[in-house]
């Protein structure tokens, strides 16, 4: 176990709440803990694991003067079976902005320091606790936005991930072992393993990571939520449509192009799933500066959308929108562009809308109308089944950009060493390139690290944590 000095920070958000907690962690916390708490007994003397009722003080920094802050809970862990692997306290104080921060303050003068944001996760890694994608799956389980993506963390954080991963490791330096010692009897020509049984071995490891860096888009939409960008001509009833999805008027309506100048965006939840629309400015030519700036604005959104909605005014003709539609589907391949078509009520007064075929991909289109709400629930289950189907190839992992570029490394590596194989290389070559496939591996649980990995995966997180 690492030592290191003791840091304390507020662990739960701030803010009004029946309770809050405070961390400390790290050498001399226990006599930190001493110096502000008052039980029964004293905190240095407990077991760990136990709970503590009591009362916490500060002392005046100028008079000397002791004020009582709050009747508190402190539960001990000693090193190493806690969080951070350190001895560490947690006041289990009532909430609110001033008691927690009051008892924070009392920690400092008592010897501890503020904690940086994730330093008790940073510490907990280094001192083997967590690895680097159990750290990662702390963050992203705090701020999940899907039921799935929750699940998904937490089984990542218990350590699944990690098990796969150390499987495909093992397999890697297995082949690499074979070839290695092959090395010793060269002069014997005695071959321990079949080339076609490596190529075999490492093709299998090779499509594993090609396959869990496929699976980060999916993970993306977990970790961040299905973003749906909704376009059209000016006066397609684009707010109309952002007020009907959300069962609330948030958008300005109003028959006067060009209204929407900037961009809005909101949340809704489908099956579980976060949902962010974003209703975007008109596309039309126009001389005015701001609107012309809003379009640009929309544009560049429109690369991070995984659906877009081209609306079409359907009074205007079922082609309208078509030259819009094409031009999006061609700036904008990673999205999926539905043409919906609306303000049927007042061309269809006898429609009957029904869902898109599923055979019907890139021309599925759906018909509905902003204002009566006619369509609109069949457009939010077309959104959630697309949603669903494009977060299907996550399954114990949220493969995040770190990991996706490592595992492509790792793969462009064995496919090195297949090409090797193929070209009757020495053993040596071949296992070269399996090395820096394992080196990547190893980058990805934090087997291997440098401190510029640690500062941006740990820069994310916030202070308590």
């Amino acid at each position: 176990m690492l030592t290191s000095d003791a840091i304390c920070a507020l662990a739960t958000p701030p803010g009004a709440a029946g309770l809050a907690v405070v961390r400390l962690s790290g050498d001399g916390c226990l006599q930190i803990a001493d110096a502000c708490f008052r039980g029964r007994s004293a905190l240095q003397h407990a077991a760990s694991h136990t709970a503590h009722y009591g009362k916490l003080y500060k002392v005046g920094e100028i008079d000397g003067t002791v004020q009582m802050l709050d009747t508190v809970v402190a539960t001990v862990f000693r090193a190493p079976h806690s969080y951070t692997g350190e001895d560490v306290v947690e006041f289990g104080c009532h909430g609110g902005m001033i008691v927690s921060q009051e008892i924070v303050e009392a920690l400092i003068q008592a010897g501890a320091r503020p904690a940086e944001p994730g330093e008790f996760t940073k510490r907990a890694f280094l001192n083997n606790k967590l690895d680097l994608t159990q750290v990662e799956a702390v963050g992203d389980l705090i701020h999940a936005v899907s039921v799935q993506g929750s699940h998904a963390a937490a089984r990542q954080l218990t350590g699944g991930f990690t098990a796969r991963l150390a499987e495909l490791r093992e397999r890697v330096l297995r082949i690499c072992g074979l070839l290695e010692l092959e090395l010793d009897f060269s002069q014997e020509d005695l071959e321990l393993i079949d080339r076609a049984e490596i190529l075999q071995h490492i093709e299998t490891a090779r499509m594993f990571c090609e396959e869990l860096a496929a699976s980060h888009r999916s993970a993306e939409i977990l970790r961040s939520g299905y973003t749906v960008g909704i376009v059209g001509y000016p006066n397609a009833g684009k707010s109309s449509l952002l007020n009907a999805l959300l069962q609330r008027k948030r958008a300005i309506v109003s028959d006067i192009p060009g209204t929407t100048r900037d961009y809005i965006e909101e949340r809704i939840v489908l099956g579980g799933l976060a949902v962010k629309l974003v209703d975007t400015a008109g596309f039309r030519s126009s001389q005015d500066v701001i609107e012309v700036e809003g379009m640009s604005l929309a544009e560049s959104l429109l690369e991070q959308c995984n659906m877009i909605i081209v609306l079409n005014d359907i009074t205007l003709g079922e082609h309208h929108s078509a030259p819009l539609l094409h031009k999006l589907r061609s700036a904008f391949p990673q999205a999926e562009c539905v043409l919906v078509h609306n303000k049927i009520d007042a061309h269809l007064p006898e429609y009957s809308p029904s869902p898109p075929s599923s055979q019907d991909h890139q021309a599925s289109t759906l018909r509905i109308s902003a204002v009566s709400g006619t369509g609109i629930e069949e457009l939010k289950d077309y959104i959630r089944r697309q949603a669903s189907s494009d977060t299907a190839l996550v399954s114990d992992a949220l493969i995040n950009a770190r990991q996706a570029a490592l595992l492509r490394q790792a793969s462009a590596s064995m496919q090195a060493a297949m090409d090797a194989v193929w070209a009757n290389a020495s053993n040596e070559f071949i296992a070269l390139d399996l090395r820096e496939a394992l080196k990547r591996i190893g980058e990805i649980t934090g087997a291997v690290w440098n401190e510029d990995i640690l500062n941006s995966i740990f820069s994310k997180f916030c202070i308590g944590k």
